[in-house]
């Protein structure tokens, strides 16, 4: 783990050192390298346990794959950023870029932390470099508005979960992940503890119903911020129940009813929802909300195939939204505009672009055999196996989801070009870079995917 955690708080010194001609080249070619290393970790994926362990972190085959997408994201958020900033003041520009890497720092402690309370820790310091992007880096008013939901959602949602953790600590006198799930009998009031642990983690997914913070935040959010929430803070949630449900789980199965069926409602309603939105990032905030669900659907069911699906499904997701918000991002740095009716038609200008919007948007509803596809359908056999009714449910999700991508594909890209759009910018190398860099992992993980596989055992 150190070989990664080094390097990158040495990249701080480094933005803060470094003549601003050289600032936005040294920490994307930094990150980039920080990114190679952390492949090294996918050679231990043939492993079922615990490998890189030291006394407070480790990582297995659940923790590995999240712990390589936190790393290659962060020079992708560079990239995108460059553009954004380059009119910003040159400490506002050092500032950014030293509380992205401050995010990797703390989601790499979080993701591979073997002590549940250093995991809280992390969890909830994760909200200090969020919560500033979003309040000092948004573009609009409603950013400090966007900023308080976050920070009260995580924040209030929270408190059941820490009380929970000192609860196991005094019954089993420990708080390791790999000693607790030993002491799985002497912990009391499983059914109450286990709500507890949820909340937290349902709100931070989220779960249809507490997430009303995701919308505002990614809106208001700048194209960073909307990357790696999108693409790794949400998956803090799946993480922390899939690794909580080792150590404590409902007495009786019949309390997951109520969760799983508030997910299944928020797959066909966030669906119908995104079908009413005009607003390109919040489009793609409510897709986030459903691919979430049915990735709690797959924890839910306490299987193999689920959590297998469910992995695959937040590592997929995770490049495929972190794209999409990218696209809009372009979108909007030429027509000024998230409307998508006011800058359609933009096939005719940027036919380049219109094929990574194809692409991704094929992805986004899960066209085979890109990983998504196969997440998608290993959560849903699951819970079928695990009540039949299920399939109403995640069927109609499915035919939803593949509506609002073409539609949203169809409104930006095709028709009549508006008369206001004539005269654009061109795209640039770096965001086709960029693209290319959320594309390949993707079609390599076609080649193989046992790497984003997980198995109860």
């Amino acid at each position: 783990m150190m070989k990664i955690l080094i390097p990158t708080l040495v990249l701080i010194p480094i933005i803060w050192l470094i003549g601003l001609p050289w600032l936005w080249i040294s920490s994307l070619s930094y990150s980039f390298i920080i990114a190679t290393l952390s492949l090294t970790w996918l050679k231990d994926m043939s492993e079922t346990g615990w490998t890189s362990a030291g006394p407070y972190m480790a990582a297995d085959p659940l923790s590995t794959p999240l712990l390589v997408l936190t790393c290659w994201l962060l020079p992708l958020m560079i990239l995108a950023s460059q553009n954004h900033l380059k009119t910003e003041p040159q400490s506002r520009q050092r500032l950014y870029i030293t509380l992205l890497t401050l995010l990797q720092f703390f989601l790499i402690f979080a993701f591979s932390s073997v002590e549940l309370i250093m995991f809280y820790v992390m969890f909830e310091a994760t909200l200090i470099p969020t919560l500033l992007i979003i309040t000092r880096w948004g573009n609009q008013l409603e950013r400090l508005s966007a900023g308080t939901y976050l920070l009260f959602y995580t924040l209030i949602s929270s408190l059941p979960l820490l009380v929970a953790l000192m609860m196991i600590q005094t019954k089993t006198g420990t708080l390791s992940l790999i000693l607790t799930q030993f002491y799985y009998s002497m912990i009391p009031h499983q059914d109450i503890l286990w709500l507890a642990c949820f909340l937290a983690f349902m709100v931070k997914t989220p779960l249809y119903g507490v997430h009303l913070w995701l919308p505002k935040a990614h809106v208001e959010a700048p194209i960073a911020g909307s990357m790696i929430l999108a693409a790794v803070l949400l998956k803090l949630g799946g993480y922390g129940m899939m690794r909580i449900s080792s150590i404590v789980e409902p007495a009786t199965k019949q309390l997951a009813y109520p969760l799983v069926a508030l997910a299944l409602w928020g797959i066909v309603m966030t669906g119908l929802i995104y079908l009413q939105q005009m607003d390109l990032k919040s489009l793609i905030a409510y897709s986030s909300v459903g691919h979430m669900g049915l990735v709690i659907c797959g924890i839910m069911s306490q299987t193999s195939w689920g959590y297998s699906g469910a992995l695959a499904l937040m590592i997929a997701h995770g490049l495929t939204s972190s794209a999409l918000f990218c696209l809009a991002n372009t979108n909007y740095e030429r027509t000024h505009s998230r409307i998508m009716y006011l800058a359609r038609g933009l096939q005719m200008i940027f036919p380049l672009m219109a094929t990574w919007w194809f692409s991704f948007t094929l992805a986004n509803l899960a066209l085979p055999p890109l990983p998504n596809m196969m997440g998608e359908l290993m959560v849903i056999v699951s819970m079928f196996d695990w009540s039949w009714w299920t399939i109403i449910f995640t069927g109609t999700g499915t035919l939803i989801t593949a509506a609002y991508s073409l539609h949203m594909f169809m409104t930006s890209q095709r028709g009549l070009l508006s008369t206001h759009t004539m005269s654009l910018a061109p795209t640039y190398i770096k965001e086709h870079l960029l693209m290319v860099l959320h594309l390949i992992p993707l079609l390599l993980l076609i080649i193989k995917p046992e790497i984003i596989t997980y198995s109860l055992g």
